[in-house]
């Protein structure tokens, strides 16, 4: 195995927005390099998307790294470490991260589509980080490619010299080789002192069945030796190192890591949450004084309970949990119950697709069948008492008297759209009460910057955005801050008992659009009884839209074949009189369909 001075290592990630091929080129460079043999490539797309559910949906969700050796044209040896990211605005978090351990990028851009809000988002948390820029045009072999125009539109959107963007064609293969010259020349090799203290930063960590926590790390300063003793800066934990190592993408096993490698190390970690992403790692015997900056830990944006459909599950829904937080540290969750639903979990997640991805693998990975309650964003309440307090969930809301105001969170959001749905992408955030900051044109394509609250982006945005555009336009956001809102809670009510799990907070001035949409949803959903039951949305005492399922009848006067109409008339009473009784009594059944699709309601 041969190390390589550190003049001749090149730490770089790819960014791009989703699906403009950065898994694939990716896979080409492994392929051309020799880290894995034609024969390992057979078959297998996007060798470093490893979780089933990255490839069904062709996204990457977890960063990944691999180290590969290239001979370059100028006869030397090479180490490239190379980081895919992925491109989803819930997984930025991912992206931050690998972002700091590298010193450039290669910014893919796909020739036909061009610059998308995503490619924005991701470029500028690359400069921020100092990285030097590589812009490569991908699918230039597509008939619908305009590489002359992409690269104009690269230049006036981002700010980036592209005029030697590097043309490729990730699929075929094509001009892929300059893309491996490109990195030898145009990105400059990391810095550090071999013979300092050791220093280096934790890039990420995943828990493996055999080895316990396998830690991702940059090496910064100093030699990461097998055998060595370690301190984590952050959690203040010592341990010993068992084996050092890189991926190839399989695993190889070396002595040590020297400054401005990327590798791997594992040490009898027990818990991921031992390690945080970002920490510093250092010698335990004489440790560095300064810490690296590392990254911001990511903030669970959106919140949403989950439960088991057959409460038997609870204790294996728990224990899978614990397992998804090992290897997805940006996931929180917190025990709680609930009237309708039994016991289950609030969870903290970075965005809808991440929720969805959770549930997705908690259904998959471990079989289990669940129910999620209506997403929720944190609202900051003032109380009149002076305190402040902060509710995941609608249904832990203090009374209504006690509250001064109630503070919503704010985002601005970044929209590129193709000129001919404007107006409805427009319509569509002045809708969901926000208020436009700018508009400018990018070639042919407007981008937009929006102020919106983020629980209506919550609820169904993306895919609302997505429909109007035809699924052309494109969208980031990041949080802003809280502003004082007009909300209310509002509770369904099915036979005058409230359903908690429905229990939402609205702006006043949707309560009732969004309201008469879930009883109408609830009506349809909710199967006859024997006894006529009534849905309501209220707000505090006031009802604001009803719907009624009519009751199940028997036929009481089948038995009577002509006659007096009074015998009928006392048969009929008699079966009011009961239905009554049992409306008292009754109790209301709701299927568990009715609850999935009463959270999917769409307003």
């Amino acid at each position: 195995m041969t190390t390589a001075p550190i003049s001749n290592i090149r730490n770089f990630s790819i960014v791009a927005h989703i699906d403009h091929g950065k898994s694939t080129l990716a896979d080409r460079l492994i392929q051309m390099t020799g880290g894995l043999t034609d024969r390992e490539m057979a078959g297998k797309e996007q060798v470093l998307d490893s979780m089933d559910i990255e490839r069904e949906r062709g996204i990457t969700i977890k960063a990944q790294t691999v180290r590969l050796n290239y001979r370059a044209k100028d006869g030397k040896d090479y180490i490239f470490n190379l980081m895919d990211t992925p491109g989803h605005v819930d997984f930025a978090y991912e992206v931050s991260r690998s972002l700091a351990a590298c010193e450039g990028s290669l910014l893919v851009v796909d020739a036909s589509q061009g610059v998308e809000a995503q490619t924005l988002a991701n470029v500028y948390q690359a400069l921020d980080n100092n990285h030097e820029i590589v812009p490569v045009l991908n699918k230039v072999d597509l008939p619908a490619a305009e590489p002359e125009k992409i690269r104009q539109q690269i230049e006036d959107v981002i700010g980036i010299d592209a005029s030697d963007a590097v043309m490729i064609s990730a699929k075929t293969g094509l001009g892929v080789p300059d893309v491996l010259e490109a990195i030898v020349t145009r990105l400059p090799p990391p810095k550090g002192d071999r013979d300092a203290t050791l220093k280096a930063l934790l890039v990420d960590s995943w828990y493996d069945v055999y080895l316990g926590v396998v830690v991702l790390i940059r090496v910064v300063d100093g030699t990461m030796k097998k055998g060595s003793r370690i301190r984590m800066m952050g959690t203040n934990a010592a341990y010993d190192v068992e084996r050092v190592g890189f991926f190839t993408p399989k695993m190889e096993q070396v002595d040590e890591l020297g400054p401005g490698e990327i590798g791997f190390i594992t040490a009898a970690i027990k818990e991921v949450a031992d390690t945080r992403v970002g920490d510093t790692i250092t010698d335990d015997r004489k440790p560095v004084t300064e810490m690296l900056p590392g990254f911001k830990p990511a903030i669970p944006v959106v919140f949403c309970g989950l439960f088991p459909v057959d409460a038997n599950d609870f204790e294996t829904l728990r224990a899978a949990m614990g397992k998804l937080r090992l290897n997805d540290a940006s996931f929180s969750y917190e025990m709680e119950t609930s009237a309708a639903l039994g016991f289950g979990f609030r969870c903290g997640f970075l965005g809808l697709l991440h929720l969805e991805i959770i549930q997705e693998r908690l259904s998959r990975e471990f079989d289990l069948n669940l129910i999620a309650t209506a997403p929720s964003v944190i609202y900051k309440m003032h109380l009149t008492d002076g305190q402040e307090i902060e509710i995941h969930n609608p249904v832990d809301m203090p009374d209504v008297v006690k509250i001064a105001d109630i503070e919503e969170p704010w985002i601005e959001a970044t929209i590129l759209t193709p000129d001919e749905y404007l107006g409805s992408v427009l319509k569509l955030c002045q809708d969901r009460r926000g208020a436009q900051k700018e508009l400018t044109y990018v070639g042919s394509r407007a981008m937009v910057k929006y102020d919106l609250p983020l629980n209506e982006v919550v609820f169904d945005f993306y895919d609302r955005l997505k429909s109007v555009s035809k699924g052309y336009a494109s969208f980031d956001y990041h949080l802003t801050d809280y502003k004082v809102a007009d909300l209310v809670k509002m509770q369904i009510l099915v036979n005058n008992e409230p359903v908690d799990a429905l229990s939402m907070l609205v702006h006043r001035t949707r309560a009732e659009g969004r309201g008469r949409a879930m009883v109408e949803k609830m009506k349809e959903l909710i199967p006859p009884h024997m006894f006529q039951i009534p849905i309501q949305a209220a707000i505090g005492g006031k009802v604001i839209a009803r719907e009624t399922v009519r009751a199940l009848r028997k036929d009481v006067t089948a038995k009577c074949y002509g006659g007096d109409i009074t015998r009928k008339r006392k048969l009929l009473e008699k079966q009011k009189e009961g239905k009554k009784k049992m409306r008292q009594f009754g109790k209301v059944d709701i299927p568990q369909e009715a609850f999935i699709a009463a959270l999917k309601v769409d307003s």
